[in-house]
């Protein structure tokens, strides 16, 4: 009695380029919500959400937690979902991070999120470490774009305070006077410049800083 073998599942073309359907137990990060929020953002401002749909999808978006469950906040915006993240998209601009790709750009029109974003920069005249610290952890959940401002003024704070501990250290060399010099200042000036940046809705990032606090 012959055994016939068991049919194998059809292998897959290596040279088939198309996207692989994406796995629903992979678990999303802050940069994956954060990708999908701007194509919200985009879609929004050409009219294919309304305010309330915007303001739904972008809720459960920030809510979120494997890949599966951004499927439907995106399907009928013509953007693709790869697994941990978002794809390229049809129309709305669904950024993909990937190797020489530049992370998402977030801005935002939200008068609550300038404020907050404007005053997690200046917190560095009054409030140290502690409000960007503390706008982090309790509007991050709920905003991507102040979120990203309120990490980008702690790491600016956090470089800044272990560049000058550093350099009061090795004062007597010349190089690190001369850095000591630069920090001072740019505590003082960019600050200034990141919240009227913030004022405008735009992305800022500081330059020259080596972040601590990277997003996952």
């Amino acid at each position: 009695m012959a055994v016939q073998n068991p049919q194998k599942p059809p292998r897959r073309n290596p040279w088939d380029q198309s996207p692989a359907v994406p796995d629903p137990q992979i678990r999303l990060t802050h940069a994956d919500r954060d990708a999908v929020a701007e194509v919200l953002r985009e879609a929004y401002s050409q009219g294919q959400l309304d305010e309330d749909e915007f303001g739904d999808r972008l809720d459960h978006a920030m809510r979120a937690k494997v890949s599966a469950d951004l499927v439907p906040l995106t399907a009928d915006l013509g953007v693709s979902v790869s697994p941990g993240g978002t794809g390229n998209a049809r129309g709305a601009a669904g950024p993909q991070q990937g190797k020489g790709e530049k992370e998402p750009q977030l801005t935002t029109d939200n008068p609550v999120e300038k404020v907050g974003a404007a005053a997690g920069h200046l917190s560095a005249f009054f409030l140290p470490f502690l409000a960007p610290l503390v706008l982090l952890l309790i509007g991050g959940e709920l905003s991507p774009y102040l979120r990203r401002q309120a990490m980008e003024a702690l790491n600016f704070q956090l470089f800044c305070l272990v560049g000058a501990i550093v350099s009061l250290l090795l004062v007597w060399l010349v190089l690190p006077a001369l850095v000591l010099v630069g920090i001072f200042l740019g505590w003082f000036i960019l600050p200034i410049i990141a919240a009227a940046g913030a004022l405008m809705g735009r992305s800022w990032k500081y330059p020259l800083v080596y972040r601590l606090i990277k997003d996952n």
